[in-house]
């Protein structure tokens, strides 16, 4: 059911503390009907409640239990662990639904209003034994590229384990998502393969040999868009807690190639920890 919202919720700014979100926004955001605009925000979102709504919405009420099958046996209430339980109940009601009713279900999903629901369509894709990982990759692309912060980190998450089980191929593949002209896309491709992501299990092959992704790192090297070279500054200090020979040599080989502003300040967020170091 379509509602009208008022602009002063629309484009509000969002507030730092849980306890400062206005009723008005915490009622809309739990129904489903309203982005959150924060970390505040999206960290507020009651997943639960909202997953009984839209449980209601799309008229699953008799497919509840398999649908919230995960989440009750879901011991750890982390925000990170609740997203990919809702995932996982809900490719479980897509893997016992006809063609029609899945893509019915899945489309719905990964086309929300809710930021937090697109999230769960997200990780569907990651959690899909049914994918290769092309096919995953091809799939979250959309997520990767979503208007919203949140759907876009938890995009790279969903698909970070399966890239780190197939990290040449993964690594091949990004080599045309670095090129693209969305730099979400580009980030995208950078932040899912770092060596410590954050919120992330270590890929230990890229610890042990950062070079292997310099391919992507280098074609993103001199990036205008300071979303991408956070991400480009923070692989490479990841890297440099285990290769930090590697990461200096390599900041200096693009210094001399390249002296944009775009690349010192990726090689200055780059080295900070080794900068760190060298003062103790």
């Amino acid at each position: 059911m379509h509602i009208n919202i008022p602009d002063h919720v629309l484009y509000r700014k969002g507030a730092q503390k849980v306890k400062d979100i206005p009723d008005e926004v915490q009622q809309l955001l739990q129904t489903g009907q309203l982005q959150t605009v924060n970390l505040t925000e999206w960290l507020a979102v009651d997943h639960t409640l909202l997953l009984r709504h839209v449980i209601v919405e799309l008229d699953l009420k008799h497919h509840t239990d398999v649908i919230l099958s995960e989440l009750e046996l879901l011991l750890d209430k982390k925000m990170m662990k609740i997203i990919p339980a809702i995932a996982k109940g809900w490719l479980h009601l897509l893997n016992l639904s006809p063609s029609e009713e899945r893509s019915r279900v899945f489309d719905s999903l990964a086309n929300h209003c809710s930021d937090s629901v697109r999230c769960w369509a997200a990780y569907i894709i990651g959690l899909d034994d049914q994918l290769s990982l092309s096919q995953k990759l091809t799939a979250i692309r959309p997520f990767a590229a979503d208007l919203h912060f949140g759907v876009r980190e938890i995009a790279w998450m969903a698909v970070r384990e399966p890239v780190a089980k197939e990290l040449t191929q993964a690594l091949h593949l990004f080599e045309n998502w670095v090129c693209d002209d969305d730099a979400n896309i580009r980030r995208f491709a950078i932040e899912c393969t770092r060596p410590q992501g954050v919120w992330a299990k270590h890929i230990q092959e890229l610890k042990d040999n950062p070079a292997l992704a310099f391919p992507l790192l280098d074609q993103v090297k001199s990036d205008h868009t300071k979303y991408v070279q956070d991400s480009v500054g923070n692989w490479l200090n990841d890297a440099s807690k285990t290769k930090p020979e590697w990461v200096l040599k390599t900041c200096n080989t693009w210094l001399e190639q390249s002296g944009t502003k775009d690349t010192k300040r990726i090689v200055a967020r780059a080295q900070r920890t080794i900068i760190k170091k060298s003062i103790k």
